[in-house]
């Protein structure tokens, strides 16, 4: 059976419940969901198994709820009992930036994307999941969308974000500070 349908020929692509044009805000959105899911299985590629089996466990995960996110956004109608994200997978997510940010040097200067082959591939992963979710906001202004997706795009960016410093701290490079920029985090005044 071949890979091509040859139903998208003229620019319109399916969805659940319908067809729209292949440029409509929903693929955009979930459209971005699959590049920053590549992006991903680059990072957990990277991630070696001595030091980094729970952040490559991690990752193989979050290429799962991706599918979901992007899942979630492709229903033309609300279906909210056939929705994927839940509340708790955010929470979870809160709860491993925790951790790696218990492992990380106190941060107190905006930091540059970069570091360790795995840290900048994290890096991008973040940035790429912050255009990922402004294209979900885009839909959400458009039309009614899983509120969870965007909370879970929100709080990936933070996971990537804290990740990366990890990879870094791990493998005992330090983060590269941004020269220009004073200090902000951390400051009591």
């Amino acid at each position: 059976m071949p890979i091509y349908t040859r139903t998208g020929d003229q620019g319109q692509t399916s969805v659940i419940g319908g067809r729209v044009d292949k440029d409509d805000n929903r693929i955009e959105a979930y459209g971005m969901i699959d590049e920053l899911n590549s992006f991903v299985g680059v990072a957990a590629s990277l991630a070696g198994p001595e030091l980094f089996s729970d952040l490559r466990e991690q990752l193989v995960e979050i290429q799962q709820e991706l599918f979901d996110c992007g899942s979630d956004l492709a229903y033309v109608k609300l279906s909210e009992s056939r929705y994927k994200v839940a509340a708790q997978l955010a929470e979870r997510l809160e709860t491993w930036i925790d951790r790696y940010e218990a492992e990380n040097p106190p941060l107190e200067r905006f930091i540059l994307p970069g570091g360790t082959e795995l840290a900048s591939a994290l890096h991008v992963c973040r940035t790429v999941c912050r255009r990922a979710e402004r294209r979900a906001v885009t839909l959400s202004r458009h039309t009614e969308v899983n509120p969870h997706v965007l909370t879970y795009l929100n709080r990936l960016s933070d996971y990537f974000f804290a990740a990366a410093r990890t990879a870094n701290a791990r493998q005992h490079v330090s983060d590269i500070e941004y020269a220009r920029g004073r200090k902000v985090f951390g400051n009591k005044s």
